[in-house]
């Protein structure tokens, strides 16, 4: 098995090579989709949410305000801790419990397996050591914060505060084995990945005959 981490700044692409690996045949285990299975309504993490933050956190129906929540601790460095406190353990779990599903998955196919950790905060939780290779998902700033603009609909402050909550460019840049660069068309982006592919299959092959 490789396991991969990839990472990318907002509005980067990150999520459209997490999309175009998974349909080469990557095991995708994303950050993002652990960290709202944790909070589900009748969770444990939903439960310890609603004590530290009190019921305002909810919508009507009982699931996560994720918009409120987050609004309360973006500016607010200890409230976003005991958040972290709570979420990451249980994310982190559930990520190891996937990617087993994966491995599972790819023993019984008798496959090499390439799972892929598609993990925005990456480079922040200093995590690159717990991976075989590190993607990085890169594009100039500028190019970054338009896209959170026309796409998501932000106002341009609230996209320049959202990247500067990150760590930088350069930083993520640091970490990276091998650099997608995204500052082009999706069209761009395909032969990228096709180049990307062809070498984490070839380690992956180099690692199971070991």
């Amino acid at each position: 098995m490789l396991r991969v981490g990839l990472t990318g700044g907002i509005g980067s692409g990150k999520s459209e090579v997490s999309r175009r690996l998974a349909a080469r045949g990557a095991a995708i285990v994303d950050a993002d989709v652990a960290a709202r299975e944790v909070v589900e309504p009748g969770t444990p993490g939903l439960g310890q949410i609603t004590a530290v933050f009190g019921p305002e956190v909810l919508l009507p129906d009982g699931r996560l305000d994720r918009e409120r929540l987050g609004q309360l601790v973006f500016t607010q460095p200890d409230l976003r801790a005991k958040l972290n406190a709570i979420v990451h353990p249980l994310v982190h779990e559930r990520m190891r419990q996937m990617e087993q599903e994966a491995i599972s998955a790819a023993g019984a196919s008798g496959s090499s397996a390439i799972v892929v950790h598609d993990v925005p905060l990456l480079a922040e939780n200093a995590l690159a050591r717990g991976f075989d290779a590190v993607i990085v998902v890169d594009a100039p700033e500028d190019q970054q914060a338009q896209r959170l603009i026309t796409a998501r609909g932000m106002a341009p402050g609230h996209a320049r505060d959202r990247m500067a909550a990150q760590a930088s460019r350069e930083q993520r840049l640091a970490i990276a084995d091998i650099v997608i660069d995204n500052s082009g068309s999706l069209e761009d982006l395909d032969h990228r990945v096709d180049d990307v592919w062809a070498i984490l299959r070839d380690r992956a092959t180099a690692r199971s005959r070991g």
